[in-house]
């Protein structure tokens, strides 16, 4: 490797010309960025990718322009919007943030100040402190491993290597321009230096890379091997009753906590029995991943006969589909066109059901 002082100034001039477009990044020599953004698209990226997270940034920061306007909104709000964006303790920890920023009046311009608040952690306090302030903190999420892993050509295993990559990226870290420099190194695992096949051939720092003089720049970083993934079973029920369905929000802790679903039970350690009487049919099966285990989830569907037990009837009108998470979502698509979503037929000169003949 050629001395690796001069990576940060050569990676600058790249990120100068070649920087992402992106909602929540300020381009370079136009200012500092918002603190607010930066935050919220920190947040949203965790375990997710920018693809994903770019309509919900965009949808967030239309509703909520400001940490003040977060912090005032309804939590169930929220939610909703974030349904679909998955890691849903990430949403509370967001709105708990915003109204401890809010009350403070501002946020933090230091990592340790950062840290203390609400769902965030070592990661993205030092990407706010980096990218909003201009502090020369050190910025490591998985582009950054990989770029780090393969420039000193670091052979042992993630997740074992992270103390190494991190104190070797540390050593990278320039006192001018940190944030800008955190981007770049983001900017190129993200679009030269990527997991399969990296464009060695145009990177602005190949000069020092190891593992590329080494030949083994693909193979790198190593992972440890992963560990095959316990499968829950479950059961849901959606109930329907003149023209509603039957929802209710999930506690705040654990699983898809604060979240719009279905009655549901087994597969989150509950053991529910259903939650109205009826005649309650089998439809199908949902199979979901979460982070730690897989899921087969038994979908029951009827027409309500009693009042329901446990959630509450929300219009079909009324109801989103798009404010559930990703696993209440695929169980809908198979309850939505049920002949008991239907509204019961009713006596044109009564009002009454009408009754089906015998």
């Amino acid at each position: 490797m050629r001395d690796p002082r001069v990576i940060p100034t050569e990676l600058l001039a790249w990120y100068d010309r070649h920087a992402r477009t992106l909602p929540w990044r300020v381009p370079p020599g136009q200012g500092r960025a918002d603190p607010y953004r930066v935050w919220l698209s920190e947040v949203m990226l965790q375990q997710t990718t920018v693809a994903a997270v770019k309509a919900y940034f965009e949808r967030f920061t239309s509703l909520w322009p400001t940490v003040h306007d977060l912090a005032a909104a309804e939590d169930a709000q929220v939610m909703a919007e974030w349904a679909g964006l998955g890691y849903y303790a990430r949403a509370r920890n967001l709105v708990a943030c915003a109204r401890e920023v809010a009350a403070m009046g501002a946020f933090p311009d230091t990592r340790e100040g950062l840290a203390a608040l609400p769902g965030i952690g070592a990661y993205t306090s030092a990407a706010i402190a980096a990218i909003a302030f201009d502090r020369p903190e050190t910025v490591v999420d998985g582009n950054v491993e990989r770029v780090v892993a393969r420039l000193f050509a670091v052979g042992t295993p993630l997740p074992a290597a992270k103390p190494e990559l991190v104190a070797l990226a540390s050593g990278l870290t320039p006192a001018e321009r940190p944030g800008d420099f955190a981007q770049a190194m983001m900017d190129l695992g993200a679009t030269i230096c990527t997991p399969r096949s990296p464009a060695c051939g145009i990177c602005p720092i190949i000069p020092h890379c190891e593992a590329r003089a080494q030949g083994i720049a693909a193979e790198l970083p190593r992972k440890a091997p992963k560990k095959p993934k316990p499968l829950r079973r479950g059961t849901v029920w959606i109930g329907f009753a003149e023209g509603a369905v039957l929802v209710e929000t999930r506690p705040d802790k654990g699983l898809l906590g604060g979240t719009l679903a279905f009655p549901s039970t087994g597969w989150d350690g509950s053991h529910q029995p259903p939650p109205a009487a009826a005649d309650w049919q089998e439809i199908g099966l949902v199979r979901h991943v979460f982070t730690h285990f897989a899921l087969d989830l038994t979908v029951m569907s009827a027409r309500l006969t009693a009042a329901p037990e446990r959630g509450s009837l929300t219009p079909l009108g009324a109801f989103r589909p798009s404010a559930l998470p990703g696993l209440m979502r695929k169980a809908w698509s198979l309850a939505k066109d049920r002949p008991e979503t239907a509204r019961p037929a009713t006596s044109r000169r009564h009002g009454k059901p009408q009754q089906n003949p015998s």
